[in-house]
């Protein structure tokens, strides 16, 4: 029930063994992260999915879908609303979302060269603040689109059925795809 003490001697017949014993701490340790490189490799390859995705979806989808309803179912609203408190109301809501699809798209283009960086799998500084930013400004704008935009829209291009047919014909016309030639 005592110690074991060591005498002078002892402890430097000890220590080469001692040596051994901490390079085997050490190679544990840096085994133990290199065990750890799957996962992350699997990680960086989400990011770097989620990124290419996210380039194109972003030119294809979203810049796509704000133009189309900036050339097709604005003037359509503000063509078919009544004059007045309507129009007034109409064009508000048209210049909030005019305003809100710029500032998203200012945000998209400060981000996008560092997308294409993770997109690539290089090192990029993506501002997370950004980010979190596009991501909720778009979220509150589609909200507001939602609830109150398009039922309006609902409302006041339903009233003419002309209108919203002519609406239709417009969106489908610009999604069909072209003619092959024959030959």
């Amino acid at each position: 029930m005592g110690t074991t003490t060591s005498t002078p001697g002892e402890a430097r017949d000890n220590a080469p063994i001692a040596g051994f014993s901490q390079c085997h701490v050490g190679i544990l340790s840096h085994l133990t992260a290199f065990g750890s490189l799957p996962a992350l490799l699997e990680t960086a390859q989400r990011a770097r999915n989620i990124a290419g995705e996210t380039l194109g979806f972003f030119q294809d989808v979203v810049l796509e879908h704000h133009a189309e309803e900036e050339r097709e179912l604005f003037p359509a609203v503000l063509a078919s609303a009544a004059p007045g408190d309507e129009l007034a109301r109409i064009k508000s809501i048209v210049e909030r979302l005019t305003r809100e699809h710029r500032q998203v798209e200012s945000t998209w283009a400060k981000l996008k060269p560092q997308v294409k960086k993770i997109a690539r799998g290089e090192t990029a500084d993506l501002n997370t603040s950004a980010v979190a930013a596009l991501v909720r400004d778009y979220g509150t704008h589609a909200a507001f689109e939602e609830a109150e935009f398009l039922p309006l829209c609902q409302t006041i291009l339903g009233r003419n059925s002309n209108h919203m047919a002519a609406l239709g014909l417009s969106l489908h016309m610009r999604h069909v795809p072209p003619a092959v030639g024959h030959i």
